[in-house]
């Protein structure tokens, strides 16, 4: 079996292929191709790997990974935490990769949870009117839509009930203000 490098070692090969996922890079000394995967090629996005590196060109990367999968050795390599232009470590305690690990298994899918809204004030707003808020926490821009949160089916009848005596007092008090000028 041929001489592989460690892993974290840092050694510079030949782009074999590049695909639209990453590039395949030739390990010298042996005849066995490491993949540099597209989010391992920068520290910034990268889309078209095409854009960073073509068939032939020389690069520095580190080892990151190796893995038996159907009894073949598929080697994971970096060039981001490399420096292109002299080969030195930019990540000697493997900090960055350990980061780059932790939030790929700490990543979860919300789309599934229901988000409720509720109004947390028993008070209603000077600004717009509306329940649940202070007038500094408003986001009604002026002449703009009105919001407000929906009552629950059960507070729907006492709500409606409660907005009818509301009305009939504003207009009781706007009659009475008309009376005294």
């Amino acid at each position: 079996m041929e001489p592989l490098p460690e892993l974290y070692a840092i050694f510079q090969g030949e782009v074999a292929t590049v695909t639209e996922y990453g590039a395949f890079i030739k390990i010298p000394g042996c005849r066995k191709q490491g993949l540099v995967h597209k989010t391992h090629m920068s520290s910034c996005r990268v889309d078209k790997p095409s854009e960073i590196v073509d068939v032939g060109d020389k690069v520095w990367v580190k080892l990151i990974g190796k893995e038996m999968k159907d009894d073949k050795l598929k080697l994971s390599l970096s060039m981001k935490v490399v420096n292109q232009g002299t080969g030195k470590d930019l990540d000697p305690n493997n900090v960055s990769l350990d980061q780059d690990e932790r939030k790929k298994r700490t990543f979860r899918d919300y789309t599934s949870q229901k988000i409720t809204l509720e109004a947390v004030l028993n008070t209603v707003c000077k600004k717009c009117g509306c329940k649940g808020h202070f007038a500094k926490e408003c986001f009604m821009q002026p002449g703009g839509t009105k919001y407000s949160l929906i009552p629950e089916e059960e507070e729907e009848g006492a709500a409606t009930a409660e907005y009818e005596k509301d009305k009939k007092t504003s207009l009781t008090d706007d009659s009475s203000r008309k009376r005294k000028k």
